[in-house]
């Protein structure tokens, strides 16, 4: 998994605290590596696309072990090998921004002939936070709704990061559902729509555009959130398409 930053591409762990870095690789354990007791949680999302997409996908018998995600390794390019304003063919060369803010704040992809996939998504601590970072920063544009006149507290304290989360699942969803652009999607296949990205902005019960839905909101820090996560981390994670139903699920 390859992380940047913004628009000006420098790695998230050259740039970041060690604190920051742990909120996201917090979020990768918490999907199957670390047992979570509580609810609703971050393996319980993941437990979702499991059995809505990847248990059904199988074309053998299913394996009573559920789909599992491992963080394997760690790599940082502190010599910055490509240089530090990357484009897009250059992020695909990494993983063996050009568009951030203005097209996408993350996207996967892959190399069929090597058979792997890989996601990236954009740190938007910085830059377009209103596009990237919400609903934790004010959208840059599109409805606002009345009744929530400021952003929701990010749950980490970091917007930026958090941001960067919802991102980063959403693309790890359409990385797993539709790895190599013949899995699952809806509409156009070069503008297509995918587990997560079919439901965007929609995080908890009643979500409309400009409103993110009911979440939970931590009674200490003020923190909203839908799922709990490994190191007792909390994460507010995007609603996940029912293939069966056409209909968008949260956790809460």
């Amino acid at each position: 998994m390859v992380l940047y930053r913004a628009r000006n591409s420098y790695t998230l762990s050259r740039e970041s605290s060690e604190h920051r870095i742990a909120i996201v690789v917090d979020f990768l354990l918490s999907l199957t590596s670390v047992p979570i007791n509580a609810t609703p949680s971050a393996a319980q999302w993941w437990a979702t696309i499991d059995r809505s997409y990847l248990s059904k996908a199988a074309t053998t018998a299913p394996s009573p072990n559920a789909t599992r995600v491992i963080l394997a390794k760690q790599t940082d390019d502190d010599q910055y090998s490509l240089g530090k304003s990357l484009t897009l063919v250059e992020v695909f060369q990494l993983a063996a921004g050009l568009g951030f803010c203005s097209a996408r704040c993350g996207l996967h992809g892959s190399d069929a002939r090597a058979g792997y996939a890989y996601a990236w998504a954009g740190n938007a601590d910085r830059e377009c936070p209103g596009h990237c970072a919400w609903p934790f920063a004010k959208p840059e544009y599109g409805p606002q709704d009345p009744a929530q006149a400021l952003p929701l507290v990010p749950p980490n304290g970091d917007a930026g990061v958090d941001g960067m989360v919802v991102t980063l699942a959403s693309m790890v969803a359409g990385a797993v559902t539709n790895p190599f652009g013949d899995g699952f999607y809806l509409g156009d296949k070069d503008a297509a729509l995918e587990a997560c990205t079919a439901c965007a902005g929609k995080f908890g019960a009643g979500a409309y555009p400009g409103y993110p839905g009911k979440v939970i909101v931590d009674e200490t820090t003020g923190g909203s959130y839908n799922a709990v996560g490994a190191n007792g981390r909390k994460y507010l994670l995007p609603a996940i398409l029912d293939p069966a139903t056409s209909s968008c699920s949260t956790l809460v």
